[in-house]
């Protein structure tokens, strides 16, 4: 007999909401059957999620997802089938490599930024102490602080 999973059994599995669940549901990613009021998933569903949630973690939108799952649905053998995964998997890493590029340019400005901050910091100190006797506590405070 096969093994049928509950909602509840699936959503600890995979750590979401039955709400996440029921939503697939809702927009025809997943079709469980059900006994009544109980959903009632199958293996087959549950290879589903575990696609659905893997391609979600990637950056992939629902309706791409769906795109995928009907692919794979008409014929998963198929060798068109498996060069338009591998063309979608592409684009998304070209996306993602852009992402990784712009964030990289971001850090590289707040780097800046952060170290003209900390030498104007530096240039107005050492004016202060300059112009102001210094204890030796607060030079060590203030050495250590810029070492941070």
């Amino acid at each position: 007999m096969r093994h049928l999973y509950t909602i509840s059994e699936l959503t600890q599995m995979f750590d979401i909401t039955t709400r996440t669940l029921r939503y697939y549901e809702e927009i025809g990613l997943i079709l469980p059957k059900r006994r009544g009021t109980q959903r009632l998933y199958s293996q087959a569903d549950r290879a589903r999620i575990q696609l659905i949630l893997r391609a979600r973690r990637l950056g992939f939108g629902l309706e791409e997802i769906r795109e995928l799952l009907e692919l794979y649905d008409t014929d998963p053998a198929n060798v068109t089938h498996l060069e338009d995964v591998l063309n979608r998997g592409n684009r998304k890493i070209r996306e993602v490599e852009k992402q990784l590029d712009d964030l990289e340019a971001l850090r590289a400005e707040l780097l800046d930024v952060r170290d003209r901050i900390l030498q104007a910091l530096d240039e107005r100190q050492t004016e202060a102490a300059e112009s102001h006797p210094v204890n030796p506590q607060l030079r060590e405070r203030r050495a250590q602080w810029l070492i941070k």
